[in-house]
């Protein structure tokens, strides 16, 4: 499990933007980077130090996966046929608690973790607590019944904070999900811009 569940906007101010488009983000009030010596002007990144920040940046996103995992799926997208950016998209895009997140079942990709993990949902019926459990095309995501009426999940369902994506098939009413396909880049709703043709390229070095 992450260890950034409650510094979480820490990774806002380091890279300098508000990567899940939070309203409540620090990056919004004051756009300096954390520490003392925050207020200074940041130089001009190099490449290398544009690769780190895109890599940092995706990483981040997703509840600040790890160097480990993330480099893993980096891997697996390299060896399957295709532009690997995508594919790394894509990968990321099937975990468990991405699927959660984007279906509005709760308010950030965090609790999205630990509400799989505490074993609220469901996948083809079955309990699944893995959030980095790979969905398939077809599979049906859903909420457990008795957890339907948290005040956290039926916060996020009203919230018009964003959208559902169109590669889900989302009743909210079953607290149901339905994976239709793997999304591309363009399809992602992300607040930010991201590059994962940059993170290609820093592991590639």
């Amino acid at each position: 499990m992450t260890k950034r569940i409650r510094a979480k906007y820490k990774i806002d101010r380091r890279l300098g933007e508000n990567i899940w488009g939070r309203p409540k983000s620090p990056i919004n009030r004051r756009e300096s980077r954390p520490g003392q010596h925050g207020e200074r002007r940041m130089q001009k990144l190099s490449d290398y130090g544009q690769q780190l920040k895109a890599k940092q940046k995706l990483k981040g996103y997703y509840a600040n996966l790890n160097e480990r995992q993330f480099h893993k799926i980096y891997v697996e997208a390299s060896r399957m046929k295709g532009s690997t950016s995508e594919l790394i998209i894509g990968l990321l895009e099937r975990r468990l608690d991405a699927v959660v997140y984007r279906a509005k079942f709760v308010p950030t990709v965090f609790a999205a973790r630990q509400f799989v993990s505490h074993g609220h949902v469901l996948v083809n019926g079955r309990r699944v607590t893995v959030s980095s459990y790979r969905v398939k095309v077809g599979d049906v995501v859903e909420v457990r019944e008795k957890s339907r009426q948290l005040p956290m999940v039926l916060e996020a369902v009203k919230s018009a904070e964003r959208d559902t994506p169109d590669y889900l098939e989302v009743d909210h009413g079953r607290m149901t999900a339905k994976y239709v396909r793997v999304p591309t880049l363009s399809d992602v709703p992300y607040p930010v811009h991201m590059e994962p043709n940059l993170v290609v390229e820093f592991y590639s070095r």
